[in-house]
């Protein structure tokens, strides 16, 4: 039995799919295949039903995958315990950052820890709260900065900022002079959102009460919705005239820009919002690289939001 296997069948596990598991683990699918029936025949046992285009996990198998979860997390530990003697700053940070952060948060970031501690460069991966969480989980990144609410994961915690949301329209919708919006007042709107799969569109729907029943009563509310994969992508779109959207607050650099094609109005009091945190691993040993991203993001002076006063990992 080798890691190198453990980690194969953890990938099957999550992708169910032989072809889907070896390009996450940059191996040929015939290389996986071979050494996970290698494991079954040497622990005598069948981890996976092999049948049609999906694979799934037996129940003994889903015992065996979760053991080697943990054993992998544990031997991600043991790296990061031998470099307790070496400094906490020098070397790779590996951070994940959700999409709908990254664009707004990433460029003064690496800006200010370039500046700050060069020795510690960042290597980045934007991707969905559920991936970062599997990849943290896996030892393949270091800490991720996501919104909450976070899935059960187990990690420690620390909070960033608090993000509100605001409403972006045409420049000449009739609402671009109000000083508020309700949510209940959207109802009546085309909205755009973010597809399934992205925080920040179920962030909306979570605050914005009246968003999520008439978006899921046909009939009755919201006129349309159409989903959009990216928020820049909906931003062009709202500028264009198809509808309305709501977005977080950092990604709005000048509510009152006058040469923009939009223009964002707030929400009444109190204006919905997201914490934003940067998670890790507790049996990570680097807290000085953690404090320094911390720190680096209170530098940003990203736009309307508010800093979350340091406290203890959660």
């Amino acid at each position: 039995m080798t890691l190198t296997e453990l980690k194969y069948i953890v990938a099957v596990a999550r992708a169910r799919h032989f072809g889907h598991a070896a390009e996450a683990c940059f191996v040929a699918q015939p290389t996986l295949s071979v050494a996970i029936k290698k494991l079954e025949d040497e622990l005598g046992v069948t981890l996976f039903e092999r049948g049609g285009s999906e694979v799934s996990v037996t129940p003994l198998g889903a015992q065996i995958v979760a053991q080697a979860e943990r054993v992998l997390e544990q031997t991600a530990a043991i790296k990061e315990l031998a470099k307790q003697n070496k400094d906490p700053l020098s070397g790779p940070l590996r951070l994940g950052v959700i999409y709908t952060v990254g664009p707004y948060l990433l460029p003064p970031l690496v800006k200010n820890l370039i500046e700050h501690v060069p020795q510690m460069p960042l290597v980045l991966q934007e991707n969905f709260t559920v991936k970062l969480l599997d990849l943290l989980r896996q030892g393949e990144l270091d800490a991720a900065i996501m919104a909450l609410p976070l899935p059960e994961h187990g990690m420690a915690v620390q909070p960033l900022y608090d993000e509100p949301f605001v409403v972006a329209m045409p420049k000449h919708h009739p609402w671009a002079t109000r000083a508020d919006i309700s949510a209940e007042d959207l109802k009546s709107e085309t909205m755009l959102l973010l597809g399934t799969g992205h925080c920040f569109r179920d962030q909306v729907l979570e605050v914005c009460p009246e968003m999520a029943r008439f978006s899921s009563a046909p009939g009755n509310g919201m006129q349309r919705t159409f989903e959009g994969s990216s928020l820049e992508t909906i931003r062009h779109m709202v500028a264009s005239g198809i509808g309305l959207t709501v977005l977080p607050r950092a990604s709005v650099p000048d509510m009152k820009d006058p040469h923009g094609m939009l223009t964002f109005v707030p929400f009444q009091d109190p204006a919905p919002s997201r914490r934003v945190v940067i998670v890790w691993r507790k049996s990570f040993t680097r807290r000085a690289a953690i404090d320094a991203v911390v720190k680096a993001v209170a530098d940003c002076g990203l736009p309307g939001v508010e800093m979350v006063t340091l406290q203890a990992a959660a």
